[in-house]
């Protein structure tokens, strides 16, 4: 499927139904003064059709556009659909909650990883103007263990389920250690299994969240701990699903690829991706197939 709009009525069908009370019978978020023709749901399902389309200019998706004005009548401009993209972002945050409990609301079993999401090459770093008056939003230096690279950047942190759908994910700084999320995990699960990487090796980490929220967080053990004991097959194996949605994300959403100039911009087209991601999860889901094969999605 190729057509902006038609994708555009599916993902605005999915999203208006998921919202359910979120939004009033047109779609917007209920608030004072007139309301927008081109709905908030609108907005979101646009925002979703353009990841979907790996389409990553914005210029580019409305000279596209420019092509459906009789089916889409109410189509805001590029300025309006940039600044509302961001109004919004609280309200797709929170469908894709609500799609993801859709999917999985009562897995028991996670895994944990976090990838590194470069905004330019380290010889332009000291140019990068993202972030800049504001610290904690700013990128910074950091290092891949995984992939042996310094790059420039953020890290995307991830909480997924066995079959691959993201409960919970968040943006730091790339210098921000892997073991620093734990403390956002055990604020929003409890009673459950989480699988990581070396990365999230830590005795005191691993004691405070099972005595906090009761969760068993496993990894593998380095070759030269004392205490060291093999890793369980299954649970090396059921690590490797975040590593595939990261791969995901990368292959056809080109979650490394972002244009924005400022931190809320940057997070706000981040969210697309993995909404977009959630939500062709969902389609496969409720048409029977496998939702991990999201790029056959709407086929």
């Amino acid at each position: 499927m190729h057509n902006l709009s038609t994708i555009l009525r599916k993902f605005t069908e999915i999203t208006k139904t998921l919202a359910g009370n979120l939004v009033d019978k047109n779609g917007n978020v209920p608030r004072r003064g007139p309301k927008p023709m081109f709905s908030d749901v609108e907005v979101i399902a646009l925002s979703m059709t353009q990841e979907y389309q790996g389409i990553d200019s914005e210029n580019m998706l409305f000279h596209q556009l420019s092509e459906y004005k009789e089916e889409i009548p109410n189509l805001i401009s590029r300025r309006q659909y940039n600044d509302r993209r961001k109004q919004t972002s609280d309200l797709s945050a929170k469908i894709r909650e609500r799609i993801v409990l859709e999917i999985d609301g009562h897995e028991n079993v996670f895994c944990i990883d976090s990838k590194p999401l470069p905004v330019c090459r380290l010889a332009r770093y000291k140019r990068n103007k993202m972030g800049r008056g504001n610290y904690e939003k700013s990128p910074s230096l950091g290092h891949c263990a995984a992939q042996g690279m310094k790059y420039f950047g953020y890290k995307i942190h991830a909480v997924c389920g066995l079959n691959g759908t993201i409960h919970s994910f968040d943006l730091t700084k790339a210098s921000v250690h892997d073991l620093n999320y734990t403390k956002d995990v055990k604020q929003m699960f409890n009673n459950c299994t989480i699988i990581g990487d070396k990365g999230y090796i830590g005795r005191q980490v691993q004691l405070d969240l099972f005595e906090s929220a009761n969760i068993r967080l496993e990894v593998p053990y380095r070759k030269n701990q004392k205490d060291k004991k093999p890793c369980c097959a299954a649970f090396a194996l059921a690590r490797k699903r975040v590593e595939t949605v990261f791969s995901q994300l990368q292959d056809q959403f080109m979650i490394e690829r972002n244009y924005a100039k400022a931190y809320m911009g940057y997070f706000t087209r981040i969210l697309a991706k993995i909404t977009s991601f959630t939500i062709l999860q969902y389609i496969n889901l409720i048409n029977g197939k496998p939702i991990g094969r999201v790029k056959h999605a709407l086929i």
